[in-house]
């Protein structure tokens, strides 16, 4: 017994000699058709449409799937060559602006005349106790307890503790600092101490001192620890109780401890 796929390729194949033999015949008397060519036609004809159309749906399916096979192929392409274009294209623009805050380091060495230390912010206090840093400078390098630490922007903090190959920084942000300063426009001291992540206080300013809003709050060089003429900040606010001695004054620091990187240590 022939099973039902060999029938059908049996009688694909029957049907495609019966046209062949019909084509012939038709060439040959093209224009002597009988009752039989007609009917042999007839259903030949469909199966003939049916062929057609089937081949070519297979040749759009075929070429259709080499395209996307194609396309797709090249989409990936692309995608790694954007990859690569922005990895790039961020490695371009961390040199610039690695050059900009070194730019800036060389503006504050010419500012100020002592002989200065860059280094680099190598880690944050984990603790969250106190507000250090860590910079990637030592006792190797130079780096001693109690050396002032400034940016571009102005006073950082001073070294508290010293290691071989790197140093802790206390900041002016953290409580447990204290800063001699004094409002530039009138020279009225008081003492910077850290409050909160943004803002210092200055403390013992007395109630007729003037002081306003704006004003640039410098380091006065009687601590020890940091040269006069450094700046802190600027006063942000102001409250005068109605009793007591001292007014409240409020410095926000020009360093922007969050994106703080790059600094200067004050060797002397």
């Amino acid at each position: 017994m022939f099973s039902r796929k060999s029938v059908r390729i049996l009688c694909v194949i029957l049907l495609a000699l019966i046209n062949i033999v019909i084509l012939s015949v038709s060439a040959k008397h093209p224009h002597g058709y009988t009752k039989v060519d007609r009917v042999v036609m007839a259903g030949i004809v469909p199966f003939q449409e049916g062929t057609t159309r089937g081949m070519r749906f297979c040749r759009r399916v075929w070429h259709r799937y080499f395209y996307l096979i194609g396309v797709r192929e090249e989409c990936d392409r692309l995608k790694r060559i954007l990859a690569k274009a922005e990895i790039e294209r961020s490695r371009y623009l961390e040199s610039e602006l690695a050059c900009e805050r070194l730019q800036e380091l060389l503006e504050v060495k010419s500012e100020v005349p002592r002989q200065l230390l860059s280094a680099q912010v190598a880690g944050l206090d984990p603790s969250g106790w106190s507000k250090t840093i860590v910079i990637n400078r030592g006792s190797r390098d130079g780096v001693t307890k109690g050396m002032a630490v400034i940016a571009p922007g102005g006073v950082v903090g001073h070294v508290i503790k010293c290691f071989d190959w790197s140093a802790q920084v206390l900041l002016v942000i953290d409580r447990s600092s204290a800063i001699d300063a004094l409002v530039q426009r009138t020279r009225f001291r008081g003492i910077v101490e850290g409050e909160t992540d943004e803002t210092c206080r200055l403390k013992y300013v007395v109630r007729k001192a003037d002081v306003k809003i704006g004003d640039t709050v410098i380091s006065s060089g009687l601590d020890g620890l940091f040269p006069k003429g450094l700046p802190v900040g600027t006063v942000s606010d102001i409250s005068r109780p109605t009793s007591g001695l001292f007014q409240e004054v409020k410095v926000r620091p020009f360093v922007n401890f969050t994106k703080l990187e790059d600094v200067l240590v004050i060797l002397e």
